[in-house]
């Protein structure tokens, strides 16, 4: 499983297949919003987190007091997924970090974090805009 498909699991937006863990808790059906393509389509619904109440809810348990809204490490430390430089770098590559970014690792963790809270928001997480920009 890639990286960012462990992120969508911690976060209950994994794909119906690869089932988040049951300490995750599922979306309650007021939480599902309904995908119309053309004139009255519906697809099957989609699951939406509000990831800020999930993660700051994570956040209470922690040991530690974590910035996971500015820092891609102490995001995933909250996540418990490894946050180790080259663990990151990979990531970053499979988010298609630009290879710039590669040399510069505060560079390359500015561009990953706001390219998470993107991705995750792409995939059914409600991200307020203050974290994507």
């Amino acid at each position: 499983m890639s990286i960012f498909n462990t992120i969508l699991n911690k976060l209950g937006l994994g794909k119906k297949d690869e089932a988040p863990k049951a300490s995750t808790p599922a979306a309650t059906p007021a939480e599902r919003t309904p995908i119309r393509t053309g004139i009255g389509a519906k697809k099957e619904a989609m699951d939406m987190v509000d990831v800020v109440a999930k993660i700051d809810g994570m956040a209470k348990d922690f040991p530690a007091e974590l910035n996971w809204k500015e820092s891609i490490v102490d995001l995933l430390k909250l996540l418990d997924i490894d946050s180790s430089f080259e663990n990151r770098k990979e990531l970053a590559v499979e988010l298609g970090v630009p290879s710039e970014y590669l040399e510069d690792s505060a560079k390359m963790n500015v561009w990953l974090h706001k390219a998470v809270m993107k991705k995750i928001s792409e995939n059914g997480g409600t991200v307020p805009a203050s974290l994507l920009d």
